[in-house]
């Protein structure tokens, strides 16, 4: 685990995803280094269609590995704005390149919600690496 990449800039939720503010309204989301690790070897990600809906701890995507079906949790509220087609022929980026080219969504929240305030309240690197290594 101590190999495990965490980047401090990022946040994080319990449910191993990380989070990235891109704009004032929108955020791009994408699987942990540890999740992927967990997994294995990504065979297939089944995303959501761009204007999806997206809620807080409702499964909104879905990463298969060599060893189980995953399902991808929505970190806010919002809607998809866009989702990485490079994914469709190349699902092993969400192993080669977690917080990079592996990334999911992204997902744009109303223009009268705090993007900050809810990018604030989730792990920032630290907290998440408590909950890895309980």
């Amino acid at each position: 685990m101590s190999d495990t990449k965490i980047p401090e800039e990022l946040r994080y939720t319990e449910e191993h995803e990380w989070i990235q503010k891109v704009s004032d309204h929108t955020v791009r989301v994408g699987i942990t280094d540890f999740a992927q690790s967990s997994l294995g070897d990504i065979v297939f990600v089944q995303l959501p269609e761009v204007d999806d809906e997206v809620e807080v701890g409702e499964s909104f995507a879905e990463v298969e590995s060599t060893k189980s079906v995953s399902d991808i949790f929505g970190p806010l509220n919002g809607t998809v704005a866009a989702v990485n087609e490079a994914l469709d022929d190349a699902p092993e980026l969400v192993n080669s390149a977690p917080y990079g080219d592996g990334w999911l969504v992204e997902i744009t929240v109303g223009a009268d919600v705090d993007l900050d305030e809810l990018v604030d309240g989730l792990l920032d690197a630290e907290g998440y690496r408590g909950t890895i290594s309980e």
